[in-house]
């Protein structure tokens, strides 16, 4: 099969390189699934950089990508959740990534069955996101009737972000550039900031929860807007301690990580909130709750720009360099 492969970290190198490997062997408890589409994501970017090894030490060579959508071509002994034939999509499980080739392995419990209104295109951008605020919401326990901001809502995280959290009974904020605005305040967004014309850090308070889809400067500035007591989860900023435990991280990564996110606990414990860091993970329930709700609501996922496999590497450049209006994804 042809398949994009990791061959070493680079910071300043994020390209991969275009294999022929054999088709991947199934445990009792995997799926076989030809993959059709796969969705480009900036952790595809951070994973050849090496930025994330501290979380997931990848063996190098691998084979990239980390979501897909497909056909299930072969079942193990003990799968009994999926057929053959049937369309499936996953963010897939941390240590077993491979989603930029024709075919992967992969366990039952990291899949879901794809909303059949949902082209190969549409259904390949919404795994990671999607589970990414599923997961966040969870974490922050989040309850209806409250106030998200999504930071920078306009952009592939956003346009999953929005209709999920508003699905579950929240109140939606969000900012960014305002020919965006129309398209974000119909994914269900209350209210649109423009981030040019207005500062988010004055204009809003008492905000319940925050997704920092920005880091940098940003996250303190998040911190600010939020009431007493409320809470912050962060996919940009840095991992800290209870991020490296909830992760079950070794004792000397928890130590590590722990130093290292401290000065975001500090400034948490300044403005009297709490913060939490995320790096998604995949889970079949819960992808399966999000493709009931979008088959419910007929939520169409926001796409960008489609490549082919060997274009790989510009769909990898465009995520890192170009700016989104959704998904990059790329066609086997």
């Amino acid at each position: 099969m042809r398949a994009a492969q990791v061959e070493q970290y680079n910071k300043n190198n994020i390209s991969v390189k275009m294999v022929s490997l054999d088709i991947p062997v199934i445990g009792e408890r995997d799926v076989l699934v030809r993959v059709s589409a796969a969705g480009v994501n900036p952790l595809d970017n951070m994973i050849s950089r090496g930025e994330v090894k501290m979380i997931v030490p990848y063996k190098l060579p691998t084979v990239a990508g980390n979501e897909f959508v497909g056909v299930v071509e072969k079942v193990g002994a003990k799968v009994s959740k999926f057929k053959v034939n049937d369309r499936v999509f996953a963010r897939l499980p941390l240590d077993k990534i491979g989603a930029f080739a024709e075919y992967v392995a992969v366990n039952e419990n990291a899949i879901a069955k794809v909303p059949e209104y949902l082209s190969d295109v549409e259904a390949a951008a919404v795994p990671l996101t999607s589970l990414t605020i599923m997961q966040a919401l969870e974490l922050m326990k989040a309850e209806k009737g409250k106030t998200i901001f999504i930071s920078g809502g306009t952009g592939s995280v956003g346009a999953m972000a929005i209709p999920i959290a508003k699905a579950k009974g929240l109140e939606v904020i969000t900012n960014g550039s305002a020919e965006n605005k129309d398209r974000v305040l119909e994914l269900g967004a209350s209210r649109f900031i423009d981030y040019k014309t207005e500062d988010y850090s004055k204009s809003l308070s008492n905000i319940d929860y925050v997704l920092d889809t920005l880091g940098g400067n940003e996250t303190e500035k998040q911190m600010q807007i939020l009431r007493k007591g409320g809470k912050m989860v962060s996919l940009r900023a840095m991992p800290n301690g209870a991020f490296a435990k909830r992760m079950r991280l070794p004792m000397w990564k928890q130590i590590i990580l722990g130093f290292a996110g401290s000065k975001f606990d500090k400034l948490a414990g300044k403005y009297g909130i709490s913060y939490d860091f995320i790096f998604v993970e995949s889970n079949g329930k819960q992808l399966q709750e999000v493709a009931d709700l979008f088959k419910k609501l007929k939520i169409k996922p926001s796409i960008d720009k489609v490549y082919t496999l060997e274009e790989v590497n510009s769909a990898l450049d465009k995520v890192a360099n170009g700016r989104s209006k959704g998904k990059t994804v790329i066609t086997m």
